[in-house]
């Protein structure tokens, strides 16, 4: 995979995180909320909520801001009552897209989404199209300057993670979902610098692109992450690097 990329690695290249913190913010207040409605607002007793904390953590988010979206979420404050969605198809070149989506209007969202897929060229699908294709992990990015691989791999091996691989100019590293804040801890403990983190829907294969489509699915991909109820998008390419830097 070396000089290769993935959505997820490329995500985090591609914009400046300050011009991206509101939309964030915005995103993982929804998760929090969610999680504190179907599980509780005790993150000991709901991993979900535990997760998204550590995500609101990871990008400052103030304690003030989670403690009130976890009190919408149990209902203590008013808040906003969101549906759980997953739509999966696919964009150009056969590559496969799973969203994650929260929305208060589920029919809204719905043609919002068919439109962007069909304005970029992709198709979408019913449900469990793709499924089948994805299985869900813990997943970090930690960025190879500085880092060494040996190490590094040791370390995520001994908190529980299942494997470290090379994806250009980062390591990506994967664990079973019930080792995801073990690992997350470790990395932590140890600074070592992590440019992206999530329990993740990640890819069984990938389709390789280039060229044209490439171009065609990253606007694609860049086009559905800034919609507002898509909290993530996960895709089943690997594209060169070089193509990044021309997109």
């Amino acid at each position: 995979m070396s000089g290769h990329s993935k959505w997820s690695t490329i995500k985090h290249k591609k914009a400046a995180a300050d011009a991206k913190r509101g939309k964030s913010f915005t995103k993982i207040i929804r998760e929090i909320t969610v999680a504190a409605r179907d599980g509780g607002g005790d993150p000991d007793g709901n991993p979900r909520l535990r997760t998204a904390m550590l995500a609101a953590r990871g990008v400052n988010m103030p304690a003030s801001n989670i403690k009130r979206a976890i009190q919408k979420g149990t209902g203590e404050l008013a808040g906003t009552s969101y549906v759980e969605v997953v739509y999966e198809g696919y964009a150009p070149g056969g590559v496969a897209l799973m969203l994650q989506v929260m929305t208060d209007n589920r029919n809204r969202t719905l043609a919002e989404i068919r439109h962007l897929f069909s304005k970029h060229g992709g198709n979408l699908g019913e449900a469990n199209c793709v499924s089948w294709m994805f299985e869900k992990k813990g997943y970090w990015v930690v960025p190879r300057a500085g880092v060494d691989e040996e190490k590094l791999f040791e370390l995520a091996i001994e908190a529980g993670a299942e494997d470290l691989v090379e994806d250009g100019q980062s390591f990506e590293i994967y664990s079973a979902p019930e080792n995801y804040e073990k690992v997350h801890e470790a990395l932590t403990q140890r600074n070592i610098p992590v440019a992206a983190s999530e329990l993740a829907m990640t890819a069984k294969t990938t389709v390789h692109i280039e060229g044209r489509q490439a171009k065609q699915v990253l606007r694609m991909m860049e086009a559905l992450e800034d919609h507002d109820d898509v909290q993530h998008v996960w895709a089943n390419f690997d594209i060169d690097e070089s193509e990044i830097a021309e997109s």
